[in-house]
Parts: structure tokens; C-alpha cells; sequence
């Protein structure tokens, strides 16, 4: 019987999730890290992990500092500094921030960039 209540939520995840080209936000990223965006978060952060999902393989190029110490036991010397309170935050090239997890499109039209991908 639970099988039969799985199968329909196993079709609906992988019919419902649109998958992300291995490249596809490049320009986005490219323009993001030229423009001195940066992403401040944690691996152990759900949000950071969607965000960075959302990019794609397109994340290598966003300038990403990591705030958790090995463990999740404490924040890194940089994010103290920065006084990074939640992830992820954003922080634009004029200082402003914006924390949560954030659509493509937002970023690239909050940085004056081509969302280079179509979100």
C-alpha cells in the first residue's frame, strides 16, 4: 500500500523539476562576480543549497564565501567580520544586501545584468 501512495509523488517530483543546463547561468554568474556581487552562506544551509541548485554548474563561477566552520560549530573569521547574520546574504558591489534565497531573475535585474539563461 505505501508504495502505491509513493509512485505518484516520485512521477509528479521528476515531471515538476526543471532541470538546469550544465552552463546555462554562466553569464549571469560571470556578470554577478564582475559586477562584485557575493553570496555569503553555509553548507549546511537548505536555502544555500537551493540557490546554488538554481545556478547550476554555473555556482563555480559566483564569488562564494562560506561562513560555517567544519561541524557547523561557529562562523568563519570573514562572515564575523562582515557581521553575516542569516544565509544566503547577498551583498552588491555598493554594499547593500538582500538575504534569503533569491529568483535568478531578481539578482541579475538588482546587479544591471542579463540573466543569461531565461528564469
Amino acid at each position: 500500500m505505501g508504495l502505491l501512495v509513493l509512485i505518484p509523488i516520485v512521477i509528479f517530483a521528476v515531471v515538476s523539476v526543471k532541470p538546469v543546463k550544465p552552463g546555462q547561468y554562466d553569464q549571469l554568474a560571470i556578470c554577478l562576480t564582475e559586477k562584485k556581487v557575493k553570496m555569503y552562506g553555509a553548507y549546511w544551509c537548505v536555502h544555500c543549497q537551493a540557490q546554488k541548485k538554481a545556478f547550476g554548474t554555473s555556482f563555480a563561477k559566483i564569488n562564494y564565501i562560506e561562513c560555517s566552520l567544519p561541524g557547523g560549530t561557529g562562523q568563519t573569521e570573514a562572515c564575523i567580520q562582515a557581521k553575516i547574520e542569516s544565509y544566503p546574504t547577498w551583498e552588491f558591489g555598493d554594499g547593500e544586501r538582500i538575504t534569503g534565497e533569491i529568483k535568478l531573475d531578481q539578482l541579475a535585474e538588482k546587479a544591471e545584468c542579463n540573466s543569461g539563461g531565461g528564469e
